[in-house]
């Protein structure tokens, strides 16, 4: 039994919860938040302890932390969380850029803990089919990703438009997209950018290039237009599309230069991050302390190129 403890209460820990109820062997044992309100209301609908202090959390019998709050504090949490002996799964981006990030990772080798990213996508049936299927029918070798979202209906008093709680769209939506141009594309040699930005300080809209090992990227993120929200993959012998919202993947079309089209559906239960929690408790019962799928390299790769797109644009947040 993988016995875990959440800090953050708001509405990526009530998927949380939705996915790990269909995880065997794993149970919510305690809650924290920031707001004690927000922590009642949590355990009152389901279940665990609410604690009133972190420190009250770490200290109760569980094995992992899952970190669910916003950008501001991922680092602060999660080496608290390693350093008081718990595993972490920590929400993306996992630190504000990949200095913090390397912090957050020395502590977890010094403490031989196991530590991931919240990165989704890759664990959805769709994504593993996906990858399955192209090892035996291959595109060719992947020299090309378009992809990108815009919302445009976010309520403007999101934590998302936030300064200080480390918002923006590149932050928030375009991690997402980096994700896909390093697991297709490989290491990044270099990125351009151009971001437009709004009354609170954040970028509302931004449009990044980037240049892998493999091939190229193209590549946006916003929050005052409404995007398609799919994504494009091309190889030497064929293209792939992940369609909308291909980072809760659900159906692809494959389109082969001899004319073949291969349509592949795989839909996703429990919100889709019932898929991720599974991995992860794997990965402790087996006694690894990195993911091979979200590896700590890939976060590395990921929040690098967020960095390098943050510089173009002139986007730095308070302590950089």
């Amino acid at each position: 039994m993988t016995k875990w403890g959440i800090i953050g209460c708001g509405r990526i820990a009530h998927r949380f919860v939705q996915g790990l109820r269909e995880v065997p062997d794993a149970a919510l044992v305690s809650v924290w938040s920031r707001r004690a309100e927000s922590v009642n209301s949590f355990v009152d609908q389901y279940g665990g302890i609410a604690c009133k202090t972190v420190d009250e959390l770490l200290n109760s019998d569980i094995d992992a932390v899952y970190i669910a709050t916003l950008p501001d504090s991922h680092s602060l949490y999660s080496i608290s969380a390693l350093n008081a002996g718990k595993h972490v799964l920590c929400e993306k981006p996992a630190a504000v850029n990949l200095k913090t990030l390397e912090q957050i990772l020395q502590v977890a080798k010094s403490k031989r803990l196991l530590f991931m990213e919240g990165m989704k996508p890759p664990f959805f049936p769709l994504y593993v089919r996906l990858k399955e299927y192209l090892a035996n029918d291959p595109i060719g070798p992947a020299g090309y990703v378009r992809a990108g979202s815009s919302v445009a209906d976010i309520s403007p008093d999101h934590p998302n438009f936030s300064y200080e709680l480390i918002g923006g769209s590149l932050m928030q939506i375009g991690i997402y997209e980096a994700f896909l141009a390093v697991d297709w594309l490989g290491a990044t040699k270099q990125v351009q950018a151009l971001g437009r930005f709004g009354e609170t300080g954040i970028d509302m809209f931004s449009i990044f290039q980037s240049e892998h090992d493999k091939g190229y990227a193209q590549l946006y993120s916003g929050f005052d237009l409404h995007g398609k929200g799919d994504a494009l993959i091309c190889g030497t012998k064929g293209n792939i599309t992940i369609h909308k919202n291909w980072w809760n993947p659900a159906k692809a079309t494959i389109n082969y230069l001899d004319g073949r089209s291969v349509e592949l559906d795989e839909p996703f239960t429990a919100g889709g991050l019932n898929y991720e929690i599974q991995h992860f408790c794997e990965l402790i019962n087996n006694g690894l302390r990195e993911s091979p799928v979200i590896s700590h390299e890939l976060s590395r790769q990921m929040i690098s190129m967020i960095d390098q797109a943050r510089d173009c644009i002139g986007l730095k947040f308070k302590g950089e």
